[in-house]
């Protein structure tokens, strides 16, 4: 299952330089990519807000 990224997400690119796959792409709130996305949870231990979740 891919991981999603909740609103509050304050876009702080620390989750891009962690993604190993580069699933994650840059906005006002970034996005996982969930055909790239490879479910390895890096980017869930590096968000410092927590606004990075399992896709429900």
């Amino acid at each position: 299952m891919a991981y999603v990224i909740s609103e509050d997400c304050i876009a702080c690119g620390t989750c891009i330089d962690e993604c190993p796959v580069g699933a994650i792409s840059e906005g006002d709130i970034y996005r996982i990519d969930p055909e790239i996305c490879s479910e390895c949870g890096t980017c869930v231990d590096a968000c410092p807000t927590g606004a990075i979740h399992p896709e429900a």
